[in-house]
């Protein structure tokens, strides 16, 4: 059995870079933040993989990547909506149905259900800037070829 959730978050990266804007600019996409990044932005990091449905011929699993779509803001001057739009703007490249799954294919993989498994907003006040937070969990089942 392989490990496929790096494969997932590349696919996710992918299909996230340069196709999610906010005022017209491209939404930088990252799986590691650099100390120089400037908001707004997303973040792509696995959460598990995990093997599911057991049996004799195949190796099945369900990974769980989170998509963290961030935006920053001095105190009371927005950032909620921009937030939302990026969370949607995610959702509608990611969640799609069966012929719009991400395609693992050369990496050995077929991807066979993709499910939203929830959305977490946070919101941080804190004394510079406030902070919104957009947490898509998607949960990918996934057989090795």
């Amino acid at each position: 059995m392989l490990e496929a959730i790096h494969f997932v978050r590349k696919a996710i990266i992918t299909a996230l870079t340069n196709n999610v804007s906010i005022d017209s600019a491209n939404v930088p996409i990252y799986g590691r933040v650099p100390n120089n990044a400037s908001f707004p932005y997303i973040r792509v990091y696995s959460v598990s993989n995990n093997e599911i449905d057991q049996n004799q011929t195949q190796y099945n699993m369900e990974t769980i990547t989170r998509i963290e779509c961030i935006a920053r803001y001095v105190s009371d001057d927005g950032g909620e909506y921009d937030v939302n739009s990026m969370v949607s703007q995610c959702l509608n490249l990611l969640r799609t149905r069966s012929s719009g799954y991400i395609n693992l294919t050369s990496d050995g993989f077929t991807v066979y259900t993709s499910e939203n498994a929830g959305i977490t907003y946070i919101e941080d006040d804190l004394s510079d800037h406030t902070y919104y937070r957009g947490i898509i969990e998607l949960s990918n089942r996934i057989t090795q070829n």
